[in-house]
This record gives structure tokens, sequence and C-alpha cells, in this order.
């Protein structure tokens, strides 16, 4: 079986055993074809993807020869089972594969079905995200030289990611689990992506774990952040679970229904 792993560095193996697949060009053909998830893509939107605005003077046969490589290396791979295949129809090229074979669509897959428990079992969801998650190994297609198609499906992919812990982490809050996430939620809060989200969370979890202080620094932390990169002040949420954390508000222990908890 051929499995393509695109939550991370691009790869493709068989048998669990790594494939090479060779040259700049060869592998963002391969990444363009996985972000299209099947639908067909235009020799035209395959040029734009793999050279921009400067393809070589006859880019026809140059596309031509790339697709025919990667075409004769997966078949390879593939061998008798036919996991994956990569197809000419009318409007474009395509690369056909299980829906088990992509970690993406695994992880979309354990992500929607995680949101459907949430409600019912949240403990059964909190593990299908954990699940889901585990498959992330860096940023979505890794150093391959990204066209526009695999730029937007990357973010698209990278913004289910953060849901996911943000659903993930409310869940962990809610199981009574706040000590056990608080270095992750540390860890996101200093990311380059000031997510607020994480901010509430975090300090929720130190509240809740005897760490007022910590709490508190961590809001002050964040308003410092958001000031001096984006000059804006912290939401009105963030702001009310400060006032809550201050004055004790009963609605943040466990168990409690308030909205900063937003759950």
């Amino acid at each position: 079986m051929t499995e393509f792993f695109v939550l991370g560095p691009l790869e493709c193996r068989s048998a669990n055993r790594p494939v090479n697949i060779a040259g700049t060009l060869q592998r963002a053909l391969l990444a363009t074809l996985l972000a299209a998830e099947g639908t067909p893509v235009s020799a035209d939107s395959l040029v734009a993807e793999l050279w921009g605005d400067s393809p070589p003077p006859h880019w026809e046969n140059a596309l031509q020869a790339h697709i025919s490589r990667l075409r004769r290396r997966i078949d390879t791979v593939a061998g008798g089972g036919r996991s994956a295949r990569l197809v000419v129809e009318h409007s474009g090229y395509c690369l056909r594969t299980d829906d088990d074979t992509v970690d993406a669509k695994v992880f979309m897959r354990k992500f929607d079905y995680a949101r459907l428990l949430g409600t019912t079992d949240p403990r059964a969801a909190a593990e299908a995200l954990r699940e889901a998650l585990s498959l992330w190994r860096g940023r979505a297609f890794g150093l391959v030289t990204q066209g526009s198609l695999c730029r937007t499906v990357a973010q698209r992919y990278e913004t289910a990611r953060l849901v996911a812990l943000e659903t993930l982490f409310d869940l962990e809050l809610r199981s009574g689990r706040h000590t056990d996430i608080i270095p992750m939620l540390s860890e996101l809060v200093e990311a380059p992506t000031l997510n607020e989200r994480f901010c509430e969370q975090l300090m929720i979890a130190l509240y809740r774990s005897g760490q007022q202080a910590l709490a508190l620094s961590s809001y002050s932390r964040m308003r410092e952040r958001l000031d001096a990169e984006l000059g804006v002040e912290p939401t009105i949420t963030l702001r009310n679970l400060l006032n809550a954390i201050l004055n004790h508000d009963p609605a943040l222990r466990l168990g409690a229904d308030h909205a900063v908890l937003r759950a």
C-alpha cells in the first residue's frame, strides 16, 4: 500500500518504507496533486503551481515529462495494490488515492468524528482528537516549494489543527485534566500566532491548579504582545476572564457553567 504524508515534510511510503521522490519539481507536482484532494488539476494550473510566472519555453513538453515520471514512480511502488493512481481526465490531472492512505484525510475524518462525539461522549471525543493531532509532524507540506493551491490548502489544514487543539483543551478542562494541559498551552501561547483562545484556556488551567499569579502573568504577557505587535487590546472575553480570576468567581470551578469557559 502506498501512503502519502503532508502534515509535515512531504513523504511517500510503500509497505512502510520511504519512497524517494527526487527533484524539487517532482515533489512540488506531487504536493499539488495531493492538495487537490482528488479533484482534477488543469495543465495551466499545474504550470502556475510549478513555475509561477516564469514557465519554460516548451512548458507543455516539460509538464508532460514530469507527469510521466511521477506516474511511473507511483505505479512502480504501488505494485499490484494500486492504492494510488495518477490519471488523466478531460479537465486535467488527478491523483486517485484511498482515503486512509493520506494523513490529511485521516486527520480531517477523525476531527469530524470527534466533533460529533463532543456533546455525548467527551472522553471518546478527546481520544479521537489526540489521535488526529498525533498525525502532525510539522508545517503542512513542509519545505516543498508551494504554489497558491498548496498554500491555501496548507492554511485550511492549519486552521483545522488549531480548532482541534482548542476543542481538545476545552474537553480536557471539562474533564478536570487542567494540570496536564498546562505545558502544551504554555508553549502555544508563546507562538507567533497570538491565539487569545489558548491564553484563556491556559489562564483557567493555571487558576484551577492553584497558580493564580501565573494565570495573571499570562494575561499580562498576552496584553503586552497584542499591544506591541498589533496595537490592540485583549478581547472582552479575555478581560472578563481576568476579572473573574481576580474576584475568584465560583463560575471558574470545575463543572461550573460560565461564558468564560465557552463550554
